[in-house]
């Protein structure tokens, strides 16, 4: 088992159970921070090096306590994965629910950077880490998610202003930017018929479902050494999602379906 410490907020499901099986199979220790008690410890004790600790991001206190928790438990934390996060079915501004518009923004992006401050301040004394948002395609254009869409967007910015705040302390700072991911989450909303699975399949330019793993694999790869040099990206995972978009969108017309 390797003296390496991973801390992944939402870690029970999705992006970030993947990434806790990711780095306990390189020898990491993980610690999984998450709501749901039941999942996150059936996870720890089924995976071995990985510990569950309670937390609800919208609570900064809580954030803080596990947070210190991991640190005692551990002594030290070298990645940090943000994944924490929940969805949004799509509305306009004027139709949103606001109380539901509030609570998104307090889970992605407040508990985003309170995670972040947290877990900033131990790596800034350690002189070295790395630290994993997520953004998503959401960071880069408008769609008719009010709450969501901006909240992803001011995560690609913070990812930004962080990586430029932590570097002179060694510590790196970037984010994925994953397209439609087939989590739980989206296919309780797929099954439930609140989206379409072949258009959410269809959207990217491979056709392809884009899965959990393949998410943590580029955190993966964030969080080593291998990408020492890169800070302050925010890297799209999405099947090249966004270019078919743009691509199709062109007014002439895509040639091949002419």
């Amino acid at each position: 088992m390797s003296e390496k410490v991973a801390l992944i907020t939402g870690g029970a499901s999705g992006i970030g159970e993947a990434s806790a099986r990711m780095f306990a199979a390189q020898g990491w220790r993980v610690a999984v921070l998450d709501r749901d008690a039941d999942r996150g410890e059936a996870l720890a004790a089924e995976i071995a090096g990985t510990k569950f600790f309670d937390c609800d991001v919208a609570d900064i206190a809580a954030i803080d306590a596990a947070v210190e928790a991991v640190q005692g438990e551990w002594g030290r934390i070298d990645a940090a994965v943000c994944s924490a996060g929940i969805l949004e079915t799509p509305t306009t501004i004027m139709d949103m629910d606001p109380v539901a518009h509030d609570r998104l923004w307090q889970v992605n992006y407040n508990g985003t950077v309170h995670t972040c401050r947290a877990v900033g301040r131990i790596m800034e004394r350690q002189g070295s880490g790395a630290i994993i948002t997520l953004g998503s395609i959401n960071s880069y254009v408008a769609l008719p998610l009010p709450a969501y869409c901006p909240s992803k967007t001011a995560i690609l910015r913070l990812t930004e202003m962080l990586a430029v705040e932590l570097g002179r302390f060694g510590v790196r700072v970037n984010g994925v930017a994953p397209t439609y991911v087939l989590t739980p989450a989206l296919k309780a909303r797929i099954q439930s018929g609140e989206r379409d699975g072949d258009i959410v399949r269809g959207a990217n330019a491979l056709g392809m479902w884009v899965e959990p793993h393949h998410v943590a694999s580029v955190i993966g790869f964030l969080s080593s050494d291998a990408a020492a040099a890169v800070s302050g990206v925010m890297l799209p995972v999405d099947a090249a999602h966004l270019p078919n978009a743009q691509y199709r969108g062109f007014a002439g017309g895509v040639p091949w379906e002419e």
